[in-house]
């Protein structure tokens, strides 16, 4: 009888915990972590917010639900912006060590406030580790609410089609090396409810509310205030458009890398723009964006994008040579190269 009661007990308790690990984000998580081939070993990047502590969760329960074979750790660089931030990283740590799970901890040393070269230290830091940790799929927890502040601030900057789509799903970063963010269309409302249904950590970040950060006064000024005189419902909106502009930029994208490949010389870094000049001029500025950034990685400035463009326009090119950083851009005889 004993041993029935028992049995019962644990059948309970497998049940409730099934359905503990069975709400609608660990749907919407295992069906997008489920699209990846070949997972590898998983390196995941965290903050303390509430989002990292929802990407946890919800990674370790897949791993347990599924038996997951591969390695899974986690990656925190420490900015040092703001004076808990040992006391925070103490708190991951202790939470992380619950779930048997490694982490690893970068401090700069340097304390950087530009948020665009924060972001490329960390980045470089964070491919470094999982280069030499062999790890082949990176996870962030980006949001659809970081989509839409993305879209919004990559606006406000004038930049291209390219740029307010920036924050996908998957980007392939190296040829062994994948991005995936797998809360992206998950919105940070239901990010909350979750951490508050599951009674998760969260460590409060007090520069979530400095308004002299650009997101943030985009986050608690201008999105509510749209919402509230001009649309209910924008940030749904504006998610339409961007799964719609990704649409059409990933189809410029593959009819520029195809140009690429017919107008590139065999040999020498140089595009023939007998080629590319019979296209349209977005598939033509593309190609030129690939050529530049895949021989020198650095993309090429606007007003130096324009004038070649013209210039290929022309019927007779006098040899016409162009400086950009330390390099010779040269126009002649059919071909673009550098020296």
């Amino acid at each position: 009888m004993n041993s029935k009661l028992n049995y019962l007990k644990i059948l309970c308790k497998a049940i409730v915990k099934f359905k503990i690990m069975n709400t609608h984000l660990h749907q919407k998580f295992n069906k997008q972590i489920e699209r990846i081939q070949h997972l590898g070993n998983i390196l995941v990047a965290i903050s303390g917010g509430q989002d990292s502590l929802c990407l946890i969760k919800l990674v370790e329960d897949f791993k347990q639900k599924q038996n997951f074979s591969g390695t899974i750790e986690y990656i925190y660089i420490d900015h040092q912006w703001r004076e808990d931030s040992k006391r925070q990283i103490k708190h991951l740590i202790n939470y992380i060590h619950q779930q048997s799970t490694k982490i690893t901890v970068y401090e700069i040393k340097k304390i950087i406030y530009s948020e665009l070269e924060a972001r490329q230290i960390r980045y470089q830091i964070i491919m470094k580790h999982a280069i030499s940790n062999e790890c082949s799929t990176l996870l962030t927890a980006h949001t659809e609410t970081d989509r839409i502040e993305t879209f919004f601030q990559q606006l406000i900057r004038g930049t291209s089609l390219d740029g307010v789509t920036s924050l996908r799903y998957y980007r392939q970063l190296k040829p062994n090396i994948k991005l995936v963010r797998p809360l992206i269309s998950i919105h940070r409302k239901e990010i909350n409810w979750f951490c508050r249904k599951f009674c998760l950590p969260i460590w409060s970040d007090n520069t979530n509310y400095q308004y002299s950060i650009t997101r943030n006064r985009l986050r608690h000024e201008l999105l509510p205030y749209l919402k509230q005189y001009f649309m209910l419902n924008i940030e749904n909106n504006i998610s339409k458009f961007i799964n719609i502009s990704n649409q059409d930029n990933e189809y410029i994208k593959q009819s520029a890398i195809k140009l690429y490949f017919i107008s590139r010389h065999k040999t020498n870094i140089a595009l023939n723009y007998l080629v590319i000049r019979k296209q349209h001029y977005a598939i033509q500025a593309r190609t030129l964006e690939i050529f530049f950034y895949h021989h020198f990685s650095k993309p090429l400035h606007y007003n130096t994008l324009i004038q070649i463009i013209n210039l290929m326009q022309k019927e007779h090119i006098d040899h016409r040579i162009l400086k950009w950083h330390h390099l010779i851009i040269n126009i002649y005889n059919n071909w673009i190269y550098i020296n």
